[in-house]
C-alpha cells in the first residue's frame, strides 16, 4: 500500500491517532517528495531531522502557489484551480489528482458541521466565481447542490427575482435552506429584496470582487442579518491553495474539522514559533496529501483557546482574496 493511501486510511480514523503524529508523518514525506517545498526548506537555516513538533515545521508562503507547481511526486493533475486574482496579477494554481476525492472530502466537511446535506435546499448565489470554470468554490457548491437531490437547488446568478420568489416558497413550505453567496451579491441582493426567514442559514464567503467598497465583517453581517430576517451569518474560510474548509455559524468565529489546524506566528518574524494567539495564518491542512499540507497565508488571524480563530484582517500590501477577507 503507497504511502497516499495508507495516510488517507489514518485521516479517515483520525480521532483514533494524534494529530500531531499525522501531521508529522506527512511533513517528513513531503519535506522529501514535494520537490518545491523541498527546496524553500534547504534554502533556510533549518535542520528538518530536528523536527520533533508540529511547532518546529516551517510553513510555505502561499505566494509559492502563484510562481510555482506546488506537487507532492509526479502525478498528472486532472483539474487545476486557480484563484480570481486581479487582472493582469499572477494567481494561484492548485493542481488536483482527483476530482471525486475533493467533492467527497468537501461532502464530508459540510456535513461534519451541518448534517446531511441531502436534508436541505441549496441556494448559491456566485456571479462572479460562476464566470470562470476553475474555481474551487463552485466545485464544491456544485456537487453539494448535486448531492441535496432537491429541484430548486441551484445557481441563481443574477436571478435575484427567481431566488426571492424560491425563498418565499420553502420558507412557507417550512423546508431547510442554505443560502451561499460572495457577499457584494448577498448585498446587492437585500438592498432590493427583504424577508423575515429566521430559519435560513446565510452563509457568506466573503469578497466584494471590486463591485463595492470594502466593509467590515461586523457592518456586513447586520445589513444582512436585517435584510434576510436572521440572527447570525454563517461564513466558509476556504481558498484555492487548500483541500478543506473551516466554517462559521456566526460572530466570524471559524471552526475546523478534525483534519485541519491553525496556527499563527508573529507578525514581525517569519520564522518565530507557531504557537502564537495571534499573528499571521498558518494553515496545517492534512488532506492536502497531493500538494502541500503546511501552508502560510496572508492573513491575519487570532486563535482561541479551543482552536476555533478569527480572521482579522490582511497583511499590508496583499492583494486581496476571493474568500473571507473583510477587516473585523
Amino acid at each position: 500500500m503507497n504511502f497516499f493511501k495508507s495516510f488517507d486510511i489514518e485521516l479517515a480514523n483520525i480521532h483514533n491517532t494524534s494529530f500531531e503524529k499525522l501531521a508529522l508523518d506527512l511533513f517528513k514525506y513531503q519535506s522529501v517528495h514535494n520537490e518545491v517545498y523541498r527546496s524553500y526548506l534547504t534554502s533556510l537555516p533549518f535542520d528538518t531531522t530536528k523536527v520533533t513538533s508540529i511547532e518546529d515545521i516551517p510553513f510555505l508562503p502561499i505566494e509559492f502557489f502563484k510562481s510555482h507547481i506546488i506537487k507532492t511526486n509526479n502525478w498528472e493533475a486532472v483539474k487545476t484551480f486557480r484563484s480570481s486574482g486581479t487582472t493582469g496579477n499572477f494567481t494561484s494554481r492548485h493542481y488536483v489528482d482527483d476530482i471525486e476525492r475533493y467533492e467527497k472530502h468537501c461532502e464530508r466537511i459540510f456535513e461534519f458541521f451541518y448534517g446531511p446535506v441531502a436534508s436541505y435546499h441549496i441556494l448559491a448565489l456566485l456571479p462572479s466565481y460562476l464566470e470562470r470554470d476553475d474555481a474551487s468554490l463552485v466545485a464544491m457548491c456544485r456537487h453539494l447542490i448535486k448531492r441535496s437531490g432537491k429541484s430548486t437547488s441551484g445557481f441563481y446568478l443574477d436571478n435575484f427575482d427567481a431566488l426571492f420568489q424560491t425563498l418565499k416558497k420553502l420558507q412557507q413550505n417550512k423546508e431547510k435552506v442554505l443560502l451561499i453567496g460572495v457577499t457584494f451579491a448577498l448585498l446587492d441582493f437585500v438592498e432590493r429584496y427583504k424577508l423575515a426567514f429566521p430559519d435560513l442559514i446565510v452563509m457568506e464567503t466573503g469578497g466584494m470582487k471590486g463591485r463595492r467598497k470594502e466593509m467590515v465583517r461586523a457592518e456586513v453581517h447586520e445589513r444582512l442579518c436585517l435584510g434576510f430576517g436572521i440572527d447570525q451569518i454563517h461564513s466558509e474560510y476556504g481558498m484555492t491553495e487548500l483541500f478543506s474548509q473551516a466554517y462559521s455559524k456566526g460572530s466570524g468565529i471559524y471552526h475546523c474539522p478534525p483534519w485541519m489546524k491553525i496556527m499563527a506566528r508573529d507578525i514581525s518574524d517569519p520564522f518565530s514559533s507557531t504557537s502564537s494567539k495571534s499573528g499571521v495564518i498558518k494553515v496545517c491542512d492534512l488532506a492536502n496529501l497531493h500538494s502541500c499540507a503546511f501552508i502560510e497565508t496572508q492573513d491575519l488571524g487570532r486563535i482561541h483557546d479551543n482552536g476555533s480563530f478569527e480572521v482579522l484582517g490582511r497583511m499590508d500590501n496583499t492583494e486581496q482574496r476571493g474568500c473571507n477577507l473583510m477587516v473585523s
